[in-house]
């Protein structure tokens, strides 16, 4: 039985903003990024100087695991524009725990200054 109305498909409508109907209103906030103070800046420009450090040096455990732990602190920060204290606690222990690779660098001193250790 053929039909006169149109098909219609959606694919992958990920990133995308749309409404269907006559009243239909779109309002599209993807991109912005989350408000962050003045620490919260800090905090990220440490990290991210951390984490550009950390690809200098041979990988291993130790830096694979900063490196991750950085990256998840990097991701909550520009996606809530804070670090939470649990994800805060984390990096401490991280940091504590390799402490003998970071002695290498003064980006390292940084994020723990900014942590309070």
């Amino acid at each position: 039985m053929a039909s006169d109305e149109p098909t219609v498909r959606i694919g992958d409508v990920s990133q995308s903003t749309f409404a269907i109907g006559s009243h239909a209103r779109a309002e599209s906030h993807h991109g912005a990024p989350a408000p962050r103070d003045e620490a919260a800046e800090e905090l990220l420009s440490a990290v991210r100087e951390l984490r550009a450090d950390l690809s200098r040096v041979r990988p291993g455990e130790e830096t694979a695991r900063l490196d991750e732990a950085l990256a998840e602190t990097e991701e909550e920060i520009t996606r809530t524009g804070t670090a939470g204290a649990g994800r805060l606690q984390r990096l401490r222990e991280v940091l504590t725990d390799t402490e003998t690779v970071l002695t290498l660098f003064a980006s390292a001193g940084a994020v723990a200054g900014l942590l309070g250790m």
